[in-house]
C-alpha cells in the first residue's frame, strides 16, 4: 500500500488525514508552522480558526446543514470536535475556538498511523509510491505557491479576506443591549447593539472618514493574480429605507416595509444578505472583477501597481467597503434589524449590531459580520460608536488576509486530482471552496479518495444529488474564466424536476425532498465506498 503525505494542517489537513489513516493507510502531515507562521494566523495549533468561530447554519434542510448531516453520517473527525467544542449561538454551530483546535490536536496526537513533521514542503514530487494530499489553504506560502504554479501551468486566482473583532465580555454595557435570536430561531445566544437613526448616522459618517490600513507587501496580489481592476459600485442614492418610529404600527408593516428596501439595496448595491446561507447564488461569491481572467500560462508574479483595488469575497466585506456602496447598505446587511425585536420597546431598532459568543467561558464576544481592513486607533473609535461598547476593551482588532485558490475547473479531476498529476490531490480552501465546514468536507472527501488511491483502487466521486457531490461538481465543472469560490447553497445542488417544482410552491418543502434525496444518495455511496 502507497502512503500518504498530507500538507497542511488548517482544517482540510488534520480531516483528510485522520480520514486516510482510519482506513488503514500510513499517514504524513505537514504543518510549517510555528517554523514558518502566516500573515493571519496566531499559533502553530491544527484546525485554528482564522476568521470567524461559527460553522454556519444547523436549520434542518438548510443547505448548510445538509452538509453538515452528511459528514455526520461520514464520521467526520473534525465536525465531531465542533459538535464537542460547541458554544450557544442560536441556530448556528459556533465552537471555543481553542478547545477545537485542542481536540483536534489531540486526535492527531493519539492516532498510530499518523506522524507529524513541523517544517514547510516547498516542492511537490510526484512519487509514484505516494499520494499527496495538497490542503495549505488560502494562505499558502509563496514557495508552495510557485510550485503549484509549475506544476499545473495554470494562474492562481485571490481575493481578500478580512477578519472580525473580539470583545471582552465584562466591558460590554449590558443596560443597553439585549439578548436575541433572529425571527426567534433557536436560543437567544447573541447580544444585540440597538441603534438609533441617530446613533447609526454618527457611525456612518465615522467609518466614511476612517483610515485603512495601507496594504502591505505580502497582501499584494500578483499581476498573474490581478488580472481584472476592481469594481467597486458607489451607489450614493437618496435613503429610501427610512422607518420612523411614529409609522411603526405594527410588525406587520415594519417587515413589509423592510423587505421592500432590502430588495432595493441589495439590487442597487450588488451584496449578498441573508442569515445562515450567505449567497443566493455562486455567482454572488465573487471578488469583484470588472472584466475576465485571463488564461494565460505566460503569466509572471509582479506586484500590482498602487492604484490596483483590492478584490474582496463578497460574503466577507469590510465593513468599510460595505458602506462605500450605499450609506444604508450596512443596516441591509451585517447591521440589519430585522427579527431582532427589542424587549424593552416591543420594536426592531433601526439597525443592530450581533455579537456572538467566542468561547465556552463566555469571556469574550465577537461581532459578527463586523470584519474590516481600519488601523487599530481608528477601530476602537469607531465600534466604540455602537451603543453599550462605549467602554469596550478589544481582545482582537479586525484584520485582513490574502486568500489563494486554483482554477480547478482548469486543473481538477472530480476526485480532487490534478489532472496531470493524479497522484497529487487538492483539499479545503485552496480547491475553491469556500468556509470553514465545506473546508472541512473537503478533507474528508481527499482523504477516502486518497486511501483508495493507495489501496491500488479507482476512487468514486459522491452523487451530484448530494451536497459534497454539488461541491465538487461545481468547482470542476464550472466556467474556468468566470470560476470564483463558493459556499454550500441549494443553487449548487441539483433542483426538483420541473414538474415537481410546480406542484409543490412552498420553498421549504421543496428544500426538505432536496434533503432527503440528498442524505439518501450520500447513504448508498457511502456503503458503496466503504
Amino acid at each position: 500500500m502507497k502512503k500518504i503525505k498530507v500538507i497542511g494542517g488548517g482544517l482540510a489537513g488534520p480531516e483528510a488525514a485522520l480520514q486516510a489513516a482510519s482506513l488503514g493507510c500510513e499517514v504524513t502531515l505537514y504543518e510549517m508552522r510555528p517554523t514558518r507562521s502566516t500573515e493571519a494566523h496566531q499559533t502553530s495549533d491544527f484546525a485554528e480558526l482564522v476568521c470567524s468561530n461559527s460553522l454556519k447554519s444547523e436549520s434542518e434542510n438548510s443547505a448548510p446543514w445538509l452538509l453538515k448531516q452528511e459528514m455526520r453520517r461520514a464520521h467526520s473527525f473534525l465536525l465531531t470536535a465542533a459538535d464537542a467544542s460547541a458554544v450557544p449561538a442560536g441556530h448556528a454551530l459556533a465552537v471555543d475556538r481553542i478547545e477545537f483546535s485542542r481536540r483536534v490536536q489531540e486526535l492527531i496526537d493519539q492516532h498510530p498511523r499518523i506522524t507529524v513533521v513541523r517544517e514547510e514542503v516547498i516542492r511537490l514530487d510526484d512519487d509514484p509510491d505516494e499520494i499527496t494530499i495538497l490542503a495549505t489553504g488560502p494562505l499558502t506560502s509563496p514557495a508552495l505557491t510557485a510550485e503549484l504554479q509549475r506544476l499545473t501551468g495554470s494562474q492562481h486566482l485571490a481575493f481578500y479576506d478580512s477578519i472580525s473583532p473580539i470583545v471582552d465580555a465584562s466591558t460590554i454595557d449590558m443596560d443597553k443591549v439585549y439578548f436575541a435570536a433572529r425571527w426567534d430561531k433557536g436560543t437567544a445566544d447573541y447580544i444585540n447593539c440597538p441603534f438609533t437613526k441617530e446613533e447609526y448616522d454618527r457611525f456612518i459618517d465615522a467609518l466614511s472618514t476612517a483610515e485603512a490600513v495601507p496594504a502591505k507587501e505580502w497582501e499584494q496580489i500578483p499581476t498573474a493574480l490581478a488580472t481584472a481592476e476592481t469594481v467597486a459600485p458607489n451607489t450614493r442614492h437618496s435613503d429610501p429605507t427610512q422607518h420612523e418610529e411614529n409609522d411603526r404600527h405594527s410588525e406587520r408593516s415594519e417587515e413589509s416595509q423592510y423587505f421592500s428596501n432590502k430588495a432595493t439595496i441589495s439590487k442597487r448595491a450588488n451584496i449578498a444578505i441573508g442569515d445562515g446561507e450567505p449567497h443566493s447564488s455562486p455567482q454572488k461569491c465573487h471578488p469583484e472583477r470588472s472584466g475576465e481572467a485571463t488564461q494565460s500560462k505566460d503569466l509572471r508574479l509582479t506586484a500590482p501597481s498602487a492604484e490596483e483595488k483590492l478584490k474582496y469575497f463578497e460574503g466577507c466585506l469590510p465593513i468599510e467597503e460595505i458602506a462605500r456602496r450605499g450609506r444604508d447598505t450596512l443596516r441591509f446587511g451585517p447591521m440589519k434589524p430585522a427579527g431582532l425585536t427589542n424587549p424593552r420597546t416591543g420594536r426592531w431598532p433601526y439597525a443592530a449590531v450581533q455579537l456572538r459568543q467566542e468561547n465556552l467561558r463566555a469571556d469574550s464576544y465577537n461581532l459578527v459580520g463586523f470584519q474590516n481592513h481600519l488601523k487599530y486607533n481608528e477601530q476602537a473609535r469607531i465600534l466604540r460608536l455602537i451603543p453599550g461598547l462605549e467602554n469596550a476593551k478589544f481582545l482582537r482588532y479586525g484584520q485582513i488576509h490574502r486568500n489563494t485558490y486554483l482554477n480547478s475547473p482548469t486543473v481538477l479531476t472530480d476526485t480532487l486530482q490534478l489532472r496531470a498529476h493524479p497522484r497529487i490531490l487538492i483539499a479545503g480552501q485552496l480547491s475553491g471552496v469556500e468556509g470553514y465546514t465545506e473546508s472541512i468536507a473537503g478533507g474528508l472527501l481527499a482523504g477516502r479518495f486518497a486511501a483508495t488511491l493507495a489501496q491500488g483502487r479507482t476512487p468514486t466521486p459522491p452523487p451530484r444529488l448530494t451536497a459534497h457531490g454539488s461541491l465538487v461538481h461545481y468547482i470542476t465543472h464550472s466556467e474556468a474564466k468566470t470560476f470564483q469560490p463558493a459556499n454550500i447553497t441549494f443553487d449548487l445542488l441539483l433542483p426538483l424536476e420541473e414538474e415537481l417544482r410546480k406542484k409543490i410552491r412552498d420553498k421549504k418543502e421543496r428544500h426538505r425532498i432536496q434533503c432527503d434525496r440528498a442524505l439518501e444518495a450520500w447513504t448508498a455511496w457511502l456503503t458503496q465506498t466503504s
